[in-house]
């Protein structure tokens, strides 16, 4: 029956192809071997059989310490029962409670901890698990900002680094890394994810798995990281946030699947399913995702967890009528762990009882949670370790400091406003962001201290005492304020300065989960104050907080120096003066396209082609005339983006020669799904600038000829390379069967017989290129 559910699910029919490619058969990578020792089974199958079903149940229900079940109206409104009262610590005691949420603090967590391995009958230990994204006392640049960095080793570190400190309070398993692609500015979620590419998303998917498990679970300071939100969480129409998506299914496995499957490769423990319906199917109740494709295709070995009160939240979905059905559905879909609905523990008794819910897939589920506790080293050392990190860690501020260093991209800088010369010199930092700790951080920013924060007038002011300057500051507005009140101030701190310093933005709170927005400006009144100091005549430096591209139309066309900086975390001020004063040269570089206006998204790159494109060097900023009406465009607004993926400048500049491939043609039958090498595409790069400056070597290839459309061009490599003045490097990438392939109707890999276009440059609008074949 199930193999005929996924036919039934299947978007699309037989391919009718009009080239014979070579299609490759999904073999299904190899399990975390952890998870899969043999030592692990025997340990979780003798336990099993001691365990009754409270005990079983217990293990796949997850709550806080709160005292009850937090809930919406509308969730109080499908399931009364929601706002019962639900003592952890009793259920830890009896042995009904197999993790906690958001429970953390060495003391907090050994004190359950301890009741659950001292008091309940088999002694088996909690799993603590903690919405720890960017950092837990020294906290670090979002997970968009750090995308920016195209620095996959950074990533590894800095999760090493937050593992590490979050330990040591007791939590042993984190929600992140958080990997949907975001091609729509307006999500709020985008600030948690690596932005608008499966490629570059893939890569910091694998980053975050390894540096927080250490390949090696077992190890006291690695968490088991949950990788989120399967799937496709952030294609939520319209950007509004627990929207639906719906998509090809070709489109889900090239766009979206990629990033949660490099996870699953690097041996992630756990997965989250989603809030969303995809083609009409909610995640948490969607077999072709939890089964067909993540076991079944993929071999994850892990335990799957719902998003918060995702089961409950079926019947809103309208596919359950009762918390019984919602609970048999998610858990024959493929969902192990209840996270907050209350359903497992009190809907599967009776479900088992009547048999619409075979015992098997009960065992199965607790099977896949012991496992993890098993591999974590939990029923040996069941207890928070270590001296409890509870504020930053000075060892890690200057990992910190360089993350958010290299996150920050130069959008703009004519007359070479930056870098500041190192001169006595007046600053006026105007801002609602230029003296607020808080605000440097972003959402879901852990739990550090206030103190620990390093603002951009506190760093500017020890600049300025170094190099004799000072440093001039006024608010000016608020970050979604209306009132004037401050411009006068503002403007008489702007006429006294030699330079001026913006800090404008977004607060944390106005992205990240529940933060969509319908409208990308600078918020409140920051736009309008922008302008009026724009206007003195002064030098202006935009420093731009966001956890999403935002519209910077009017800045890119009156503001001389723009410096996109995002949530840059505790180090936040010391890193912006660094740059500010050319201490570093920017590297960053955009992980998604910043629009000219709102109605352009969703916004992307690696768009597909239409029949009727613009012709090249059509000026799209103006009206459309008799020859430039009928084609693919807006009449109000340009196609591309104001600041494209890919893009961002440095204070030095770089050159690319022509790209050189080792060979013109690939035959066919030399394809196949193992070939990490079928072809090498290589380029010279240049530092033609006066200073040291890094540079992000971005590889971009585009399939023309093939039997299912292809987009323009997409990314599939990048290296960072630092060069000195005049120095000039060899910069070369392999591409083989993961670059070049693609699905078909039959949702099947496959290469063809068809032409590749492969671009090397600074941006996804890199001009050098060069062409080869796939030969029959």
């Amino acid at each position: 029956m199930l193999s005929s559910f996924f036919r039934g699910m299947a978007v699309f029919g037989t391919s009718a192809a009009l080239f014979t490619g070579l299609l490759i058969a999904q073999n299904v990578p190899p399990s975390n071997p952890q998870l899969a020792a043999s030592e692990i089974d025997r340990k979780v199958d003798a336990l099993l059989k001691q365990m009754t079903l409270e005990e079983k149940l217990g293990q796949l229900v997850q709550y806080n310490d709160a005292g009850h079940i937090a809930a919406t109206a509308a969730q109080l409104a499908i399931n009364p029962e929601a706002k019962n009262q639900v003592d952890a610590m009793q259920l830890a005691a009896e042995g009904r409670l197999g993790s906690m949420l958001n429970t953390v603090g060495a003391e907090h967590t050994n004190a359950f901890q301890r009741v659950a391995v001292e008091k309940s009958r088999l002694h088996i230990p909690l799993l603590f698990g903690a919405d720890i994204i960017h950092g837990f006392r020294t906290i670090y640049p979002e997970p968009l900002a750090l995308a920016a960095t195209f620095d996959p080793d950074l990533v590894i570190q800095l999760s090493r680094m937050s593992a590490e400190e979050a330990t040591t309070a007791g939590v042993r398993w984190f929600y992140s890394p958080m990997v949907d692609i975001s091609r729509d500015a307006r999500w709020g979620r985008t600030a948690e994810g690596a932005g608008e590419d499966p490629y570059l998303g893939a890569a910091m998917a694998r980053a975050y798995v390894r540096g927080y498990q250490q390949d090696d679970l077992s190890k006291p300071d690695s968490v088991a990281a949950c990788v989120k939100h399967f799937a496709a969480y952030g294609a939520a129409e319209a950007g509004r946030e627990y929207n639906t998506t719906d998509m090809s299914n070709i489109r889900l496995r090239q766009v979206y699947l990629p990033p949660y499957k490099a996870a699953v490769e690097a041996g992630v423990a756990t997965v989250m399913s989603a809030f969303n319906a995809l083609n009409g199917v909610p995640a948490t109740a969607n077999p072709y995702l939890l089964q067909k494709i993540l076991r079944d295709e993929w071999g994850f070995d892990g335990f799957v967890v719902s998003d918060y009160t995702a089961i409950m939240e079926l019947q809103n979905h309208g596919i359950a009528l009762t918390p019984a059905d919602a609970a048999r559905k998610a858990i024959l879909a493929g969902v192990d762990v209840d996270m907050m609905s209350h359903y497992y523990d009190t809907q599967l008794p009776d479900l088992i009882r009547t048999g619409q819910v075979p015992m098997s897939v009960v065992d199965e589920a607790v099977r896949r949670v012991l496992r993890v506790k098993f591999a974590l080293g939990l029923f040996d050392h069941p207890y928070a370790r270590g001296t409890e990190v509870t504020a930053a860690v000075p060892a890690h501020r200057a990992l910190v400091r360089r993350a958010a260093e290299e996150s920050f991209v130069l959008l703009r800088n004519e007359q070479n406003v930056l870098p500041l010369p190192q001169k006595a010199q007046k600053v006026a930092l105007i801002g609602p962001l230029g003296d607020d700790p808080g605000q440097m951080l972003g959402a879901w920013s852990g739990g550090p201290q206030l103190s620990d924060v390093v603002t951009i007038r506190s760093a500017l002011e020890t600049r300025a005492k170094q190099y004799g300057g000072r440093v001039l500051y006024a608010k000016g507005t608020d970050i979604q304020g209306t009132s004037e009140s401050g411009f006068a101030q503002a403007l008489q701190t702007a006429k006294q300065a030699d330079v001026v310093v913006m800090a404008l933005g977004e607060s944390g709170a106005m992205s990240g989960e529940a933060g969509s927005r319908a409208h990308l400006d600078l918020p409140g009144n920051q736009e309008q104050l922008l302008e009026a100091i724009t206007q003195t005549g002064k030098p202006v430096v935009l420093l731009v907080f966001s956890g999403r591209p935002l519209v910077l139309t009017w800045a890119a066309k009156h503001v001389p120096a723009i410096l996109e900086v995002w949530f840059p975390g505790t180090e936040a001020g010391n890193a912006i003066a660094d740059v500010l004063y050319g201490d570093v040269s920017p590297s960053g570089k955009l992980p998604m396209s910043f629009p000219w206006t709102v109605g352009q998204e969703p916004l992307y790159y690696n768009q597909f082609p239409t029949g009727r494109p613009p012709a090249p060097g059509m000026d799209l900023t103006q009206p459309p005339g008799p020859d430039s009406r009928f084609v693919s465009r807006y009449m109000d607004a340009p196609n591309a983006a104001l600041f494209p993926f890919g893009y961002g400048l440095s204070y030095s500049r770089f050159s690319y020669g022509k790209v050189s491939l080792s060979r013109n043609s690939i035959p066919l039958s030399e394809v196949n799904q193992n070939a990490r090498k079928l072809i090498s595409a290589t380029v010279m790069v240049t530092n033609t600038g006066s200073r040291e400056a890094t540079e992000v070597v971005q590889c971009y290839v585009r399939n023309l000829g093939a039997s299912i459309e292809q987009p323009v061009r997409s990314l599939k490599g990048f290296t960072r390379v630092t060069l000195k003045p005049g120095e000039s490097k060899n910069i070369s990438f392999d591409l083989g069967f993961p670059e070049l392939s693609f699905y078909n109707n039959d949702e099947k890999a496959t290469i063809e017989p068809t032409q590749y276009t492969v671009w090397i440059g600074g941006s996804s609008l890199a001009t050098q290129e060069a062409s080869f074949h796939i030969t029959p």
